[in-house]
């Protein structure tokens, strides 16, 4: 079954939530600018987070999509449901013991993971003391990827992909509802932002359960660690955490590394995270999602051809939506870290060293999109111990370049780092997956992605062009180069009679 339909119902869900995603950036630059406070949440949150895949989005779905939607295709939704309230019991169970010891040890984490943070009075007590407040994010986010999973095996993308835009509303709302009162009480006001996101993470959970309980869900206490399905998704999941172990212990490592050099330099490349991965869930994430349940499904009935076609599918639409976005935002990563961030306490200066690691990371976003689609085939065919090799050797590449470069480029070098294993990363599963789905017929893609190469970098002349000329607010001028830039790469893809890119940008925003 195509799935552009599917990818547009999930990509609008996760475009309201990503832009509520950076509008909750804009308002925490402008509340609290670049400072050793927001270095202190980064870091808090982001130990958490280190955690969040482990148990949530990618490493949940790896393993209990595919086993969700074969027992419910095979011994009907009763069934599956049994298996779902198991595993829900299992991850609140895990995930609450998890976050006992975190809040207990959150002082001993925080000297592990940024060291560098105790040479500054004050600074690693008050990340730990916001780390306390960040853990039990991880309980409500790993219940929230649950329900996403049960309700993407539905074929439910929008709520699921909408639900962080909750969560991103929540953390926008109370800190700009406490900022001045935690001033008054004479409390640190950035302890208002850490609230918000673990409030918000209930949030994102609540806002999918009455979907999930009007497909069957009931809540039955049910833990039984021998059920032979919750074994199986625990089996396919062991592969997935340890590549997922390895990225996040790579993410420890950066924060390590970048704790050693100049402060705000963990807030900077935090900034231009951000905003590469608005593209990256915008597409890459809607259409390795919406894949996934697709590519089980046709496992699970032996349909080989239907697998190869679904899965040559999704790569098209990631080459064909990605690599556009990707020569947009690089010709334009000044004004657009300006335009998000340049208010209240970011200054100019700001803005410049923001944009120089948006323009390193922004390079491999049509990697890793092409990556998560490749992945999701992988864990579709219950093989995730290649993606996890990948995923070992990439986090290895990443932490050498770093190790390499962090003296010379500072903190340029871990975007550039994560850039190139990105690339690696896409081109190790690419290699393999050829031997495991024999007769992938994958060739004609590069010459897709070729042309795709040249038609963006010539839509983006025209787009870049309206933006130099046009005099109006900065928010116009950017609006009006993605407008000329689309248009002028869908009206060159017709005029090359290039059928399939017309098909793939009509079909989405159509």
């Amino acid at each position: 079954m195509p799935i552009t339909k599917f990818v547009r119902s999930f990509t609008l869900g996760t475009l309201i939530s990503r832009i509520l995603g950076l509008l909750r950036e804009a308002v925490f630059a402008h509340l609290y600018g670049s400072s050793n406070a927001t270095d202190a949440f980064n870091v808090a949150f982001r130990i958490p987070n280190l955690l969040r895949d482990l148990f949530a989005e990618t490493a949940l779905s790896a393993g209990f999509v595919p086993v969700f939607t074969g027992e419910k295709e095979k011994k009907g939704d009763q069934s599956a449901m049994d298996l779902a309230t198991n595993l829900f019991f299992t991850l609140l169970s895990l995930s609450g013991i998890i976050v006992l010891f975190g809040i207990i040890f959150a002082p001993f984490l925080v000297r592990i993971l940024a060291p560098g943070f105790g040479g500054i009075e004050g600074k690693l007590e008050l990340t730990a003391g916001l780390t306390r407040i960040t853990f039990p994010f991880l309980i409500f986010i790993s219940l929230a990827a649950w329900a996403m999973g049960i309700l993407n095996s539905y074929r439910i993308f929008f709520i699921p992909s909408l639900a962080p835009a909750l969560f991103n509303l929540v953390s926008i709302v109370i800190p700009l509802t406490t900022f001045g009162l935690f001033l008054r009480i004479g409390l640190n006001p950035i302890y208002a932002m850490a609230i918000g996101v673990t409030v918000g993470g209930l949030g994102q959970f609540l806002i999918q359960l009455p979907l999930v309980l009007k497909r069957g869900f009931r809540f039955r206490l049910r833990l039984d660690l021998g059920d032979p399905r919750l074994r199986l998704i625990l089996t396919l999941l062991i592969p997935v955490v340890a590549g997922l172990a390895a990225t996040r212990i790579n993410v420890a490592v950066d924060m390590f590394l970048i704790s050693l050099l100049e402060p705000k330099s963990i807030t900077y490349i935090n900034y231009a995270y951000r905003i590469m991965h608005l593209p990256i869930g915008l597409l890459g994430v809607a259409i390795s999602t919406v894949a996934l349940p697709s590519l089980s499904r046709a496992f699970a009935r032996n349909k080989y051809d239907e697998l190869k076609r679904t899965l040559e599918e999704s790569l098209a639409h990631a080459f064909v939506l990605t690599i556009p976005v990707t020569f947009l935002i690089a010709a334009l990563t000044t004004p657009i870290c300006r335009f998000i961030y340049e208010h209240g306490r970011f200054l100019p200066q700001d803005t410049i060293l923001t944009s120089q690691a948006l323009l390193l990371y922004i390079i491999g976003v049509p990697f890793v999109a092409g990556s998560k689609s490749l992945a999701s085939a992988f864990y579709s065919i219950k093989k995730p111990r290649i993606p996890m090799i990948a995923s070992i050797y990439s986090v290895i590449l990443n932490i050498g370049l770093n190790l390499t470069l962090m003296w010379s480029l500072r903190f340029r070098a871990f975007p550039l780092a994560t850039t190139v294993s990105s690339a690696f990363y896409f081109g190790y599963l690419l290699f393999y997956l050829s031997d495991e789905i024999h007769g992938l017929g994958l060739r004609p893609l590069f010459g897709l992605v070729m042309r795709v190469v040249i038609f963006s970098a010539l839509a983006n002349i025209g787009g870049y062009t309206i933006f130099a000329l046009i005099k109006a607010h900065l928010l116009i001028r950017l609006l009006s180069a993605l407008v000329v830039t689309g248009l002028l790469y869908y009206l060159i893809a017709n005029l090359f009679g290039e059928d399939r890119i017309v098909r793939v940008v009509k079909g989405f925003f159509i």
